[in-house]
């Protein structure tokens, strides 16, 4: 198991790509909290669930770590669509405590406009 705090975000990520949500959750804390530009979850089996129903792609370009917090910057896919985006994750005693998000939502917003 992961020790670091960027070495758990790295790892839940790469298991939200492999689609392994079992293993992602295991680097989540029951009571994680995101707060993202297309909604918030109050915990980790929410968030998961949002995981398995997006099905989304990461494509880290850069990882930076100071203490418990943990910043990805990343191209996300999702419905065929890419963006780039950021994460910043905070991690306590070796699980995710939250996660907010940043990106352009109006690729998603358009294709469910329409």
């Amino acid at each position: 198991m992961a020790n670091d705090a960027k070495e758990v975000v790295l790892a839940c990520v790469q298991a939200i790509n492999d689609e392994d949500f079992k293993k992602g959750r295991s680097y989540v804390a029951d009571d994680m909290s995101f707060v993202g530009v297309l909604g918030s979850r109050d915990s980790g089996d929410a968030y998961f669930q949002d995981m398995e129903h997006m099905k989304l792609k990461y494509a880290i370009k850069k990882a930076f770590a100071d203490g418990n917090d943990v910043c990805l910057l990343y191209d996300l896919t999702m419905s065929g669509k890419t963006i780039f985006g950021c994460g910043w994750y905070q991690v306590e005693d070796g699980k995710i405590k939250s996660l907010k998000v940043l990106f352009d939502p109006r690729p998603f917003l358009e294709k469910a406009g329409k």
